[in-house]
């Protein structure tokens, strides 16, 4: 992986370098001496090449220093200055030389770019880690779109049953209704038929002699309802226990729990189950 970053950055380099000597040579040569020219070429790739060795040295230790930093563009931009200009007084090929003037910032680019992947590459242990972290959270968002997925299908399908059910059973009572009121209504005429009405009448058994009873349809519908029977009143816990010692001392030896509660209900008393067998509790502990 590393080499994905560093391989351009190095080609980069070296072509830039070889180009900003070749331009200084060939530009500076005609009005300097060329071993002038040549000197100057190599200040300029020399500078670059050695500040760019400094910040590879810094990055390699985890630091970094900005002016250095600075002093790399500095060369890399007075590289790109001396190809711009020379594109712009080149009688010939101006244009091509100008395409190529941007090869020393590119080549710094690059440099920066592979900088940026150093300081966040992780260990191949890390990048597993991550990757079953990732699998693992698709995992279990997979399981549990199936889970909603079928427990809305089971939904669905309650629903359908209990909607079909209640739609047969509301059908059944629609039935029922209309076949009792037939019934009903059969009944009714029966009742108000006068032929009827007499023979009815002569099978009836008479309550009172000289009155002859008359034959009433049965009841169908609501009833007076049945007056609620009045409750016993509510032990207290004193009475309770009371009853319960001379309950559970009315035989010898003392009863049992069960004989006492079944002798308890026998006699009339009314009491919960929880209150009788903690007064029975208290009972035995005194």
């Amino acid at each position: 992986m590393k080499a994905k970053t560093v391989l351009p950055a190095v080609a980069m380099t070296a072509v830039s370098m070889v180009l900003t000597l070749a331009v200084v040579v060939m530009w500076l040569g005609t009005a300097v001496p060329w071993p002038v020219a040549l000197v100057v070429g190599l200040g300029i790739d020399g500078g670059w090449l050695a500040t760019l060795a400094y910040e590879r040295r810094l990055a390699a230790q985890g630091d970094h220093n900005p002016a250095v930093t600075g002093v790399g563009w500095f060369f890399g931009l007075v590289a790109t200055g001396v190809l711009v200009a020379h594109a712009l007084t080149a009688e010939e090929s101006a244009g091509a030389w100008l395409a190529v003037a941007w090869l020393p910032v590119a080549a710094k680019a690059l440099w920066l770019v592979h900088g940026l992947w150093e300081r966040t590459a992780l260990t191949p242990g890390a990048l597993d880690a991550i990757r079953g972290i990732q699998q693992e959270a698709r995992d279990e968002a997979a399981v549990a779109r199936a889970r909603l997925r079928a427990e809305a299908v089971t939904e669905e399908t309650r629903l359908t049953a209990v909607t079909g059910a209640g739609a047969r059973v509301a059908r059944v009572q629609a039935k029922t209704a209309q076949t009792l009121s037939q019934a009903w209504s059969t009944l009714e005429t029966t009742r108000q038929g006068e032929d009827t009405g007499r023979a009815l009448t002569s099978v009836t058994s008479r309550v009172t002699p000289g009155v002859t009873p008359r034959w009433e349809l049965p009841v169908w519908g609501p009833t007076e309802a049945v007056p609620a029977l009045e409750s016993a009143p509510v032990l207290t816990d004193e009475a309770l226990d009371v009853l319960v010692d001379e309950t559970r001392h009315s035989e010898t030896p003392a009863l049992s729990y069960r004989e006492m509660a079944a002798r308890f209900r026998a006699a009339g008393h009314s009491a919960s189950e929880v209150r009788l067998r903690a007064a029975w509790k208290r009972v035995v502990a005194a």
